[in-house]
């Protein structure tokens, strides 16, 4: 069977094949280090997904994986971080938050301890993983879903899906970041607004202190804006003023692959193959990775 797509939903994906017992390819346009998943922030929390109801059985999966996964931080590049969601209420969200570990009200949000996923370290460690199983990674462009030659294809193609399948109900949410070295700062931290395409984050990973950020809607861009990197730096810095001196490293762009919901559905194809659709998920596929995985490979091989 062939995976297409090696973000972290595509290699999440093949991994959970692959330990089943299958025979797992991922066909990929490029490596995983240059996809979407490699410039995410990284912190497990909903965001920009939907529908709800299904966005929290996904969730709560994933979190579940990545707090057993935060036991080999270095390894795995999932560590446990304290931090806050300023602004946010828990009767402002889903079922889902319930039953979050030590999600609580604090004076100016909701406090909590939550994975933290240094992307590149993940992916690669991902991609080990799925080698340990059997399975490979191709560099191979697929331009037809149905011409893969394989009885089994997954289309985790995220943005992609857009022209492949084709599904004009994707479109990019550009989302812009900024590395600076860390100036000692050891918890994350949002602040979300919903009517602007702005909002302000700090997020402690090992190569630096992860800056954000921006959800410009059906943008497409990926030259990192100046103005734009330097709104955020002085956003950030109001929160944490030892940040306004903090040397830059890099900077990041990505595009979420935005839906109005996540596709998650079974397609037969001609003789007797099936095509399973897993993409659209938005601004959280490191969040509902490992539920959304589980999902795809029972589509894929329903239960006797």
């Amino acid at each position: 069977m062939t995976v297409v797509g090696s973000g972290v939903v595509g290699l999440t994906t093949a991994v959970v094949l692959a330990e089943s017992g299958r025979r797992v390819r991922v066909w990929t346009r490029e490596p995983a280090e240059r996809t979407t998943s490699a410039v995410a922030g990284g912190l497990w929390w909903p965001y920009r997904i939907a529908p709800e109801p299904l966005v929290s059985a996904w969730a709560l999966a994933s979190l579940t994986v990545y707090e057993e996964l935060a036991g080999l931080p270095e390894e795995t590049g999932v560590r446990l971080v304290d931090g806050v969601h300023r602004g946010t209420r828990l009767d402002g969200l889903g079922a889902w938050a319930g039953r979050v570990p030590g999600l609580r009200a604090v004076s100016d949000g909701l406090a909590a301890r939550l994975p933290v996923i240094d992307m590149p370290v993940h992916l690669a460690w991902l991609r080990e993983r799925l080698a340990r199983a059997g399975g490979v990674v191709e560099a191979r462009e697929v331009s037809d879903l149905a011409a893969v030659p394989a009885p089994v294809v997954v289309n985790c193609t995220g943005l992609g899906a857009r022209s492949l399948v084709p599904d004009p109900a994707v479109r990019p949410v550009r989302g812009q970041l900024v590395m600076v070295e860390n100036p000692g700062i050891t918890t994350w931290f949002t602040s979300v607004g919903h009517a602007s395409d702005a909002s302000t984050y700090v997020i402690p990973q090992p190569g630096g202190l992860l800056l954000g950020g921006t959800a410009e809607d059906d943008d497409w861009s990926l030259a990192p804006d100046p103005d734009t990197a330097a709104a955020i730096v002085a956003r950030c810095a109001e929160v944490r003023p030892e940040i306004a001196q903090a040397r830059v490293l890099a900077h990041r762009v990505g595009l979420r692959p935005a839906r109005h919901a996540v596709r998650l559905e079974r397609q037969p194809l001609p003789g007797g193959r099936v095509l399973v659709h897993n993409y659209g998920h938005g601004g959280a596929g490191v969040t509902v990775a490992w539920g959304c995985a589980r999902e795809a490979a029972g589509l894929a091989f329903p239960a006797a």
